[in-house]
């Protein structure tokens, strides 16, 4: 007997997920916080439309004392006198996000 509510799985729904954002989408509804996948998958839910709007995440490095150096390209090269007095609101922001004191350095890219 089959089910004639039954959804079809054997079409394409929507496009093709990566790995780290099918996962991603998981922990969010589980209240779990991941790794730097994570961070860039929801920069503009972590960080807000303000800064979102103005810059994006350009690579997250971590370093040896397990801290993360994350790299931000302003979407206008005006932007980056701004961001800079903003770099302690930005960690204040993923830290809270994490839920613990992750961020090292925040840096700029052309």
């Amino acid at each position: 007997m089959s089910n004639p509510k039954s959804k079809d799985f054997s079409k394409h729904i929507g496009r093709p997920q990566s790995i780290a954002g099918a996962l991603g989408g998981l922990f969010k509804i589980f209240g779990v916080r991941a790794s730097d996948s994570d961070l860039v998958a929801r920069w503009p839910e972590i960080i807000g439309p303000e800064i979102s709007n103005m810059a994006d995440i350009c690579a997250v490095k971590k370093t040896r004392t397990d801290e993360y150096n994350i790299v931000l390209r302003p979407r206008n090269p005006a932007y980056t006198l701004q961001l800079s007095y903003m770099t302690d609101d930005i960690k204040k922001k993923i830290n809270k996000y994490f839920g613990t004191d992750c961020v090292g350095k925040i840096s700029f890219r052309k």
